[in-house]
């Protein structure tokens, strides 16, 4: 099996690439080959004895993805976007990023298929933000999408484009709605939710961390590790059990932040708890509020999608995955 992961440099991507060299299998197929792309060069996977090509590329390029998909692979996985602070900001990238590149995308593998017969697996890193407020107490898959940012906006038409591509036959696609991934590693970046990592991520290590909206802020969380699981199972799954509404919310965590607050207390003292600073930001602070604050998640968990249930748990993974299993002494 040939896996083609478009943005393979990411958080995600990293964390997907190095589950698939480790285990050299998606579902029952062994992984014979992967083609990591992103906008920075990919790093090659450890331990991977299979072909691996490496480049950096930007799929909103004319004539990239057409390329890209020459090569058939069997697995497609679209991760590539850029996050919601910089697509607020930046108007024409976030559409040229978010939107030209999934349309280019998909019309490649269309193209492709018109040679001769190709239906490749799609799976499409969608996101919470397709809704925008005001929201009942849980959002359904049922709740109509109204984004109130740019990246929403660009998700959600993204998610109209997979569906209808899957109804046309052009490939097999399903969209997953990822909570905010919680807790990053890594350095912070230009995404809006990045403060929900940061309070945690620092001062489980010693170092300083900015609040910038109120502990009474409620929002959707799952770990690097579930959101792994999530694109693996999509990747995998029989999608004939999702009709023709394919794209879902993911399972989640519903917290507020003086919840992980509390959970970080549990997991490292009030040492690690004082090394947040309150700087309310009212720029995010607005953002937040047109947040979801909560989800029913039920038709995925029929699916067989899992995440953690408590941020005790969220802290735990991250522990274990980026800190060896103990926190510094």
């Amino acid at each position: 099996m040939h896996i083609l992961i478009i943005g393979a440099a990411g958080m995600v991507g990293r964390k997907l690439t190095e589950r698939l060299a480790a285990d050299g299998r998606l579902g029952n197929a062994e992984v014979s080959a992967l083609t990591l792309v992103d906008v920075v060069e990919p790093q090659h996977p450890a331990g991977f004895t299979g072909e691996v090509r490496t480049e950096a590329v930007d799929v909103s390029e004319p004539g990239v993805a057409e390329r890209l998909i020459a090569a058939r692979p069997d697995a497609v996985f679209h991760l590539a976007a850029i996050v919601s602070g910089e697509a607020e900001a930046d108007f024409d990238k976030g559409y040229r990023i978010n939107l030209d590149g999934t349309r280019f995308l998909f019309d490649a593998i269309r193209l492709e298929g018109m040679k001769a017969p190709y239906k490749p697996r799609v799976v499409f890193t969608s996101s919470i933000a397709v809704f925008g407020a005001p929201f009942p107490e849980k959002i359904g898959d049922e709740f109509f999408n109204t984004p109130l940012t740019s990246y929403g906006t660009q998700k959600a038409i993204g998610e109209l484009l997979l569906s209808d591509y899957s109804r046309r036959g052009f490939f097999d696609g399903i969209g997953i709605r990822l909570p905010t991934i919680c807790i990053r590693p890594g350095a912070p970046n230009k995404a809006a939710s990045g403060f929900f990592s940061n309070i945690l991520r620092e001062p489980l290590v010693g170092k300083e961390a900015v609040l910038p909206v109120s502990e009474d802020v409620r929002h959707w969380h799952a770990s690097p590790r579930a959101a792994v699981g999530f694109l693996l199972h999509a990747a995998t799954m029989d999608l004939d059990r999702l009709g023709w509404r394919r794209n879902l919310s993911m399972p989640g965590l519903s917290a507020t932040v003086g919840e992980q607050i509390e959970a970080l207390r549990r997991a490292a003292g009030d040492k690690a708890v004082a090394l947040i600073r309150r700087e309310p930001d009212p720029f995010i602070a607005k953002m937040v509020a047109g947040w979801a604050r909560d989800f029913d998640a039920s038709r995925a968990a029929s699916l067989g999608f899992t995440a953690e249930r408590s941020f005790d748990e969220i802290i735990r993974v991250h522990i274990e995955d980026e800190l060896g299993g103990s926190l510094p002494a």
